[in-house]
């Protein structure tokens, strides 16, 4: 097992924004996280990060607790994530936006690595010299995960990475999700895209304030009366 989350309640101030939920990742899968806003699917990634700390509950990764673990020591464990609104350093240069996701490698590491993102983001490459500020959204979109592969990691989140976009770099964008996985790497997905989620998913939890409510095989979830309704616009 990869990621095991158990149990795993977090609160606001007096809201709950997560309510004991459990799911598992396995190594080489793409799961997705399906639900409305505010359903808690962003709120899961955080505590996954360490960018915000349960109520109760557990998170392992490895089988290794992430309970006492900083965000930049998840990050070297092999974790990391693609935030919601791409949250790009807009006023550095595409190149050096690549570079602060590398900050936990070494030189030699750094360079392997945006050989590999420029290889797989040519656009990238030709806008290296570029600030991040002055691109398109979708070329945001590939900077910010260009930035999250800088670190090597095992098990890549990625929250909304379909938010602003036309439905053109939508599909592209998904095209290099699949291609990502393909290469090997592990993705748990947040998306609000539930088509193009499931379609590219190999397992899928809805999540409804808080609370899982329907687990399954995408394909299977696609196919579901509740989630075709709820959430496929059907």
């Amino acid at each position: 097992m990869l990621l095991a989350v158990e149990n795993l309640t977090v609160s606001y101030g007096g809201i709950q924004a997560l309510r004991g939920i459990s799911f598992t990742v396995e190594e080489g899968e793409v799961v997705t996280l399906i639900g409305a806003n505010g359903a808690g699917k962003s709120t899961t990634l955080k505590t996954i990060c360490g960018l915000v700390r349960p109520q109760s509950g557990n998170v392992s990764y490895q089988d290794e607790s992430l309970h006492k673990a900083s965000p930049h020591q998840i990050v070297s464990m092999g974790i990391s994530q693609v935030p919601e609104g791409r949250r790009v350093f807009t006023r550095l240069t595409v190149l050096e936006n690549l570079e602060m996701g590398a900050y936990t490698r070494n030189k030699q590491e750094t360079r392997q690595s945006l050989e590999s993102v420029f290889e797989r983001f040519p656009r990238l490459k030709e806008r290296k010299n570029q600030l991040a500020g002055t691109l398109s959204g979708g070329e945001q979109q590939m900077l910010a995960m260009g930035r999250a592969l800088m670190s090597r990691p095992r098990l890549l989140l990625l929250d909304e990475p379909s938010m602003g976009l036309a439905p053109m770099l939508v599909r592209e964008i998904f095209s290099i999700i699949t291609e990502i996985n393909r290469s090997g790497m592990t993705i748990l997905l947040v998306e609000q895209n539930a088509n193009m989620a499931l379609s590219i998913a190999k397992r899928a939890y809805v999540l409804e304030t808080g609370q899982i409510v329907l687990s399954g095989l995408a394909a299977e979830m696609a196919r579901n009366p509740e989630v075709r309704k709820a959430y496929l616009g059907e």
